[in-house]
C-alpha cells in the first residue's frame, strides 16, 4: 500500500490510501501528513504490514529514507550562524527537525542513505548508530538516459539552440535553486582565462534576472543559455558535450547519474553524494566556491578525445545503478527487517 497526500496521486499501479492535508502551512500539512500516515499503516486493526517504508518525514516507520540528508545538516551547510538560528526557530523548520530528532533516536528504525556523505553525518552529528545504516545509491532509467537512441534528436536540438557553434565545449548546468547548485562559482569560472572557450547551457527553475546580469556584469553573456524548466533532459544530455554541477550540498544529485548513463564527464563537487558513487573518471572538487579550480577542472575536458574516454568510463559505471538492481537490493533490506521484528518478538 502507498500512503500519500491528495495531491500527489500516482499511477494507479499499485493500492493507494489518499489521505487529506492542507496546503496553505507547511508546518499544518507536515504534522497532519505525519499523523495520517501513522494511522493507516500502524493504527488500523484490519491492517497488518510486513514493512513499512517511508519516503516523506513521518516519526512511524521500519525503513525511513533520508533522501534530504539531515535538515540540521542541510541548514548548517547553507545557511551562516544568524540565518540557521532564525530558521530553527520558525515553526516550519522546528517541526521537521523534531520529527528528524524522533526517527534518529528510535533503535528500531533503519535509515536509508543514498550516500556515505548522509550516513557520515547522521552517524556522527545525530547520534545514529552506523548498524542502522541502509545505504543505497539512487537508481536511474538506463533506457530512458543510456545508449545512443537520442544523438540524432540532440544533434538537432544544439544546431537549433547553439547560435556560436564554437570549438570549445558546451556545458549542462541541470539544477534549480541555482545558488546552491553553484551557479555563481561557474560563472566565475567561465570568466577565467583557462576556460574562455567554454560554454553552458542552464536548465532548471529559479529567477534568471539576477542571474543574467551576473553573466552581463562578467562578459560571458554570449557563452551563458538559459533553457528554463525541461522535460527532454535525454535529448539534452545527448545536445551538450559535459555536465557540471559544483553544488554546495546536494545528498544525490540525480543529474549526475542520469549524466554518467549519457556518457558524459562529469565536473561536480565532493559535497555531491552521488559523485562517490561513480570513480575516478569524474572530477570532484573539495570546494565548491573555488572557481579558479572549477576553471582548472573544466579546462581538463577541453578536447573531444578526454571527453569520449571519460564519459565511455562512467557510462560502464552508471550500468550498475539500473532500477532492477536498486529493486532487488531494497527487497533484500525488506526481508532482513522482517526476519528482525519476528526475532524481538519471539524475544
Amino acid at each position: 500500500m502507498c500512503v500519500i497526500a491528495r495531491d500527489a496521486v500516482p499511477a494507479n499501479t499499485i493500492p493507494v490510501t489518499i489521505v487529506s492535508a492542507p496546503k496553505f502551512w507547511q508546518p499544518l500539512r507536515v504534522t497532519l501528513f505525519d499523523r495520517a500516515a501513522a494511522r493507516e499503516t500502524t493504527g488500523t486493526p484490519n491492517r497488518c504490514f510486513d514493512v513499512v517504508h517511508s519516503f516523506s518525514r513521518t516519526r512511524r516507520q521500519d525503513l525511513y529514507r533520508a533522501g534530504g540528508g539531515s535538515h540540521a545538516d542541510y541548514l548548517r551547510r547553507n545557511h551562516h550562524a544568524l540565518g540557521r538560528t532564525i530558521r530553527q526557530i520558525s515553526p516550519r523548520h522546528r517541526i521537521l527537525l523534531s520529527i528528524e530528532r524522533a526517527v534518529f533516536a528510535d533503535p528500531r528504525q533503519k535509515i536509508q542513505c543514498s550516500s556515505r556523505l548522509v550516513a557520515d553525518v547522521l552517524v556522527a552529528n545525530e547520534g545514529v548508530d552506523r548498524k542502522r545504516i541502509f545505504l543505497i545509491p539512487n537508481g536511474v532509467d538506463l533506457a530512458r538516459f543510456g545508449g545512443e537512441r537520442h544523438r540524432e534528436a540532440g544533434l538537432r536540438m544544439r544546431a537549433r539552440e547553439d547560435s556560436q557553434q564554437s570549438d570549445g565545449p558546451l556545458w549542462l548546468f541541470p539544477a534549480s535553486g541555482w545558488h546552491r547548485k553553484g551557479l555563481q562559482a561557474l560563472m566565475e569560472a567561465l570568466a577565467h582565462p583557462l576556460a574562455s572557450r567554454h560554454r553552458i547551457w542552464v536548465v532548471g527553475r529559479d529567477d534568471v534576472r539576477p542571474w543574467k546580469r551576473r553573466a552581463s556584469a562578467l562578459g560571458i553573456s554570449d557563452r551563458v543559455r538559459f533553457l528554463g524548466e525541461r522535460r527532454d533532459l535525454e535529448v539534452i544530455y545527448a545536445a551538450v558535450d559535459a555536465m557540471v554541477l559544483p553544488t554546495r550540498y546536494d545528498p544525490f544529485a540525480n543529474v549526475t547519474i542520469e549524466a554518467a548513463a549519457a556518457g558524459l564527464p562529469i565536473v561536480t563537487s565532493s559535497a555531491n553524494g552521488a559523485a562517490e558513487w561513480l570513480g575516478d573518471a569524474m572530477r570532484s572538487l573539495k570546494d565548491p566556491e573555488d572557481s579558479e579550480a572549477l576553471a582548472s577542472a573544466l579546462n581538463e575536458f577541453s578536447h573531444r578525445e578526454q571527453r569520449r574516454s571519460a564519459g565511455a568510463s562512467l557510462a560502464r559505471h552508471a550500468r550498475q545503478f539500473g532500477w532492477d538492481r536498486h529493486v532487488e537490493t531494497l527487497r533484500s533490506e525488506y526481508a532482513r527487517i522482517v526476519a528482525s521484528k519476528r526475532k524481538r518478538g519471539s524475544e
